[in-house]
């Protein structure tokens, strides 16, 4: 009869802490760092999910975002920035008209270094301009948030995060050059995992997988005049030797807006939750 009282007393007290779950636990306090653009519009139905069970949370955000403006559902803290909005809408149009310009293969490439090398200076002022702003830092080490919730496509949220030493939960789509796989070394064999643009699937010849190697390279040739300024600014802040993949390695949970059903099956880290049905809105019959 011991045996039998020991061996279940696991099983009541799992019983009891879901039955009292609900009732002991409490709202958290959540630093939203989001990045411009479609990025921050597909996060507004998580937070708003997230502040109807209770969570404060905080945006910040530069001041010249195109789309972040106050809401109901979250308080916004801006910082300044040496740019202004019309230069970030300037940014995103030239953007679309570059996808509809009809120039050879050599010209595209010339004109997206040049373009991603503008454009990742100017997010880096602002990113420079939010670390060195000393009153916004200290008020964010006062204001105890639990846990940081952020998109990682521009890398200065995590050095925020490991600065304020706030757990972080990452809510992407993907990174550029497969740097979430790097940071979190999971395997992306270029045998069967196609890299964007590749228009392979994940059946490929061996020339297609040479192709699909050369086109990583090739990425990652661009992704260093974006990512690793990044990395000197940190050490330079962190005061420490920092790497921008020690700056995503540092989250906890990877939030995914994907899903095997439009992704081909590929490795994933036991940390890496898809959420690709998230954005995806209750629809109304039709009235008629």
């Amino acid at each position: 009869m011991a045996v039998e009282s020991q061996g279940g007393r696991p099983l009541v007290l799992g019983l009891l802490l879901c039955v009292l779950g609900p009732v002991v636990s409490h709202a958290g306090k959540i630093l939203l760092i989001p990045v411009n653009g479609s990025h921050w519009l597909s996060m507004l139905g998580a937070i708003q999910q997230l502040q109807q069970r209770g969570h404060e949370i905080v945006v910040l955000a530069p001041d010249a975002s195109l789309y972040i403006r106050d809401g109901a559902f979250y308080t916004l803290k801006t910082y300044p920035v040496p740019f202004q909005r019309e230069d970030v809408k300037e940014s995103f149009v030239s953007l679309g008209h570059n996808v509809f310009e009809n120039d050879s293969f050599l010209q595209r490439v010339i004109k997206t270094y040049k373009k991603i090398k503008k454009d990742s200076a100017m997010l880096l002022s602002g990113c420079s301009h939010l670390l060195h702003n000393k009153e916004l830092m200290a008020s964010l080490a006062e204001s105890s948030f639990d846990v940081m919730l952020t998109d990682p496509f521009l890398p200065c949220s995590p050095i925020v995060a490991q600065y304020l030493s706030l757990p972080t939960v990452f809510f992407l789509h993907a990174l550029p050059c497969s740097l979430e796989f790097e940071a979190t070394q999971c395997p992306n064999p270029f045998s069967y995992v196609p890299r964007p643009l590749s228009s392979h699937s994940d059946h490929m010849t061996f020339l297609q997988r040479v192709k699909n190697m050369l086109i990583a390279f090739s990425q990652n040739f661009l992704c260093d005049v974006v990512y690793s300024p990044y990395a000197t600014l940190a050490s330079e802040f962190l005061q420490r030797e920092v790497t921008v993949q020690d700056l995503l390695s540092s989250a906890s949970v990877w939030l995914f807006r994907s899903d095997f059903v439009k992704d081909y099956p590929r490795p994933i880290m036991p940390n890496m939750v898809f959420v690709g049905g998230i954005n995806c809105l209750h629809q109304n019959p039709l009235s008629q």
